[in-house]
């Protein structure tokens, strides 16, 4: 461990004890609560299926009216999905359609593939088991069962399961404010001239990607000038109106690195190297009653540090259970035999022989790696790689969520 560096996993348990969920829960129609986080338990309102119904088209019959291997049934109704047939009479079938209520008396349902229906009559070709294609009265869900948990980041079948209990709104926890700024004069937005020293702000467009990706209402404060004056007053600003601030460039060492003593004089600082490459520094801390962190500038070490610290602290705090990110032992298809003594997210990529590949610059400037790459290596402090060997893979799909 490099001296004075925290490693990712205190560095992550310092961050998550300072994530506090959010309070304020607000009733969203049920149509609209994808993507949005549940805050209380939903328990079923009903029994799904609310009746025996069948599964198939078809005949319902009784299994004691089949004698024979061709047994002929007189038809004598026909329950169409949506209707309610009659009791059924001994030596008789309805015919069926799927979904429709099982009318009392029958015990199973003929799929219709096995039936030859001749005027008012149907021959049984296929005779079948007691109970077949018939689907039970809460075989899905019990009333009084919990359909959904809260805590969770409710998925377009989460709501369509909802609804198909009746419920018509969810309890959801309001959309967390994250407030963005970016510190450099170095720093232009595309489409403005480029004179020499000058670069174009690509930060400022991946961070605001990824906070829409993780649900945020977004506060852009643009660039900020590397004074420290005016860090100060943007961070104040912020940190009245969002729950977290994110930066990105300004929390290293440097004399125009303003960011670290705006916060120290806005607020407090509770840790700001850690021992990951790329994106050593990485400041943690309060401003007001907001959290902070504070990214690093180069574009890769500000993408994957989002990934790595910010994704699960806001996830925590828009009241997630399980922020942890599910990670694939996946083969490694190259060599890195000169590893660092930091831990190492490694831009990798799936091939058509279902390894990883490397891309051949790690460089934390290369912004290029990271959109060619389908995520990262998760890499031990000083081990090295051999072509074959299993390594823990962390897709941007699970990064993303």
């Amino acid at each position: 461990m490099n001296k004075g560096l925290l490693s990712v996993d205190e560095a992550l348990e310092l961050l998550l004890a300072g994530a506090k969920p959010l309070a304020d829960i607000e009733p969203l129609p049920t149509m609209q609560a994808a993507n949005r986080v549940l805050a209380r338990d939903q328990a079923s309102t009903m029994d799904v299926p609310p009746m025996d119904n069948s599964a198939m088209d078809g005949y319902a019959v009784r299994l004691a009216d089949l004698k024979s291997a061709e047994s002929k049934l007189r038809v004598t109704q026909r329950i169409p999905a949506g209707s309610v047939g009659k009791p059924l009479e001994a030596g008789t079938a309805a015919r069926i359609f799927t979904g429709a209520p099982i009318p009392s008396g029958a015990d199973t349902v003929v799929m219709q593939e096995h039936c030859l229906q001749e005027g008012d009559f149907v021959s049984v070709r296929k005779p079948p088991k007691p109970g077949e294609w018939i689907r039970r009265t809460g075989s899905d869900v019990r009333k009084g069962g919990t359909i959904l948990r809260a805590g969770k980041r409710l998925l377009p079948q989460d709501a369509g399961l909802a609804a198909s209990v009746g419920i018509r709104t969810l309890p959801v926890y309001r959309k967390l404010r994250l407030g963005l700024f970016f510190t450099g004069d170095e720093l232009l937005m595309p489409g403005d001239p480029l004179p020499p020293g000058k670069i174009y702000n690509s930060n400022r467009f991946t961070l605001n990607g990824l906070a829409a990706v993780f649900g945020c209402e977004v506060r852009d404060y643009g660039i900020v000038p590397d004074r420290l004056d005016a860090t100060r007053e943007v961070l104040r600003r912020a940190a009245s109106e969002n729950d977290v601030i994110v930066t990105s460039g300004g929390v290293s060492v440097g004399d125009e690195d303003h960011v670290k003593p705006a916060v120290e004089a806005e607020g407090s600082l509770l840790m700001w190297k850690i021992a990951m490459k790329p994106g050593r520094p990485l400041a943690f801390g309060t401003v007001g009653g907001a959290a902070f962190i504070g990214l690093p500038g180069n574009p890769v070490s500000s993408f994957v540090t989002f990934l790595i610290f910010v994704r699960p602290f806001l996830l925590k705090t828009q009241g997630h259970i399980d922020v942890t990110p599910r990670s694939i032992e996946a083969r490694a298809d190259f060599n890195w035999m000169e590893p660092d003594a930091r831990q190492e997210f490694l831009r990798v990529k799936w091939n058509a022989q279902g390894g990883l590949d490397l891309y051949p610059t790690q460089d934390s400037a290369v912004l290029t790696s990271t959109a060619w790459a389908d995520g990262l290596v998760d890499n031990p402090p000083g081990h090295a790689i051999r072509r074959g060997e299993r390594v823990r893979f962390l897709p941007y799909s699970e990064l993303y969520w």
